[in-house]
């Protein structure tokens, strides 16, 4: 799908989509021009229009590092990787591509993720854009970078619940594989979360400094858009630090269940060695007098029987109150 955004003069800084059907010239005052899913007609007449070249889906996945950002015929390519479906358990990560000219910038993109609802919201509204196309690529940073850093919000609180979870867990959950179980499969999933926020980070991080390095304000802007650059560079790298920290939480809480789990098990299995212990001397008496040699007097006694049960019972106890004397029960 082709859209094309330009400023609407009667409204200021407004953005207002259009499109152009096929066999029409695009607009001359659009500054930005987003490419979803789109077809080969439609890369065709955007690179005939811009004198530029479109990158196909599979050119957009399988670029090398070294061919994510690059400058070609005095546009510059910029490929990061934005976060996408925020809204399921695990969100994945979407390939956007973003192409800035002196006149207008192109993104090309095979998903939707919400960053750029977020921005179009914003944008449409009067004063909500600039009219370069530096001021759209500014926005829809600000917008992806926001997006994650409410992503990463949701997982801290979802992080936080769960800590509570692990430490007010009780022994029958360990028993019964309950809670902890679940516990590591949620933390399984938030790590997934913060890898994917951080991968993108780093990403537009990537993308922010190329343009902080390369940026040269035209002649007929009044500003530029380095200071902003930087701005968002920094909130980049307060989010990449914030990922960092909820990463060594949820280690903390994966060695913290693990943990716990290990010392209710050894509580079960301490348990089982006690009555092992505690039966052992039982067990020797009865073998004894269970063994089928004649000479044995004791069989011939009238109070063998009770004395045996009785030391049976005797040497069971004994182990069991020395064990609780040392508390070791």
């Amino acid at each position: 799908m082709l859209t094309i955004h330009g400023i609407c003069p009667d409204s200021g800084d407004k953005l207002r989509p259009a499109s152009a059907a096929s066999g029409e010239s695009l607009p001359a005052d659009a500054i930005w021009i987003d490419l979803l899913n789109p077809t080969h007609e439609e890369d065709r007449r955007v690179e005939e229009h811009l004198g530029i070249s479109i990158p196909t889906r599979e050119e957009m996945h399988d670029l090398e590092p070294s061919e994510i950002i690059y400058t070609e015929n005095g546009a510059r390519y910029m490929t990061a990787r934005v976060i996408c479906q925020s809204e399921t358990i695990v969100p994945k990560l979407a390939d956007v591509t973003f192409i800035l000219t002196e006149k207008v910038l192109v993104t090309v993109r095979y998903d939707e993720p919400g960053a750029f609802n977020i921005f179009l919201n914003r944008a449409t509204k009067p004063g909500g854009c600039g009219q370069q196309p530096e001021a759209v690529l500014d926005g829809l940073i600000e917008a992806i970078v926001d997006r994650a850093a409410e992503v990463l919000r949701g997982v801290g609180d979802k992080v936080d619940m769960a800590s509570r979870r692990i430490f007010a867990g009780r022994a029958k959950d360990v028993e019964q594989g309950g809670v902890y179980q679940v516990v590591i499969q949620h933390i399984g999933q938030h790590e997934h979360i913060i890898s994917n926020v951080r991968e993108s980070m780093m990403s537009v991080e990537r993308v922010l400094l190329f343009l902080s390095a390369n940026y040269n304000r035209p002649k007929k802007a009044a500003t530029g858009f380095s200071a902003e650059w930087r701005s968002a560079v920094r909130d980049v790298q307060a989010i990449e630090e914030h990922a960092t920290f909820l990463s060594s939480k949820l280690q903390f809480m994966l060695d913290a269940t693990l943990g716990l789990v290990s010392i209710e098990q050894n509580k079960i299995i301490k348990l089982f060695s006690v009555v092992s212990v505690a039966l052992m001397p039982p067990t020797l008496i009865a073998s004894i007098y269970g063994m089928n040699f004649r000479a044995m007097p004791e069989l011939d006694w009238r109070w063998g029987y009770p004395l045996a049960l009785v030391s049976m019972i005797l040497f069971a106890v004994l182990p069991y109150l020395f064990f609780r004397w040392k508390r070791w029960l």
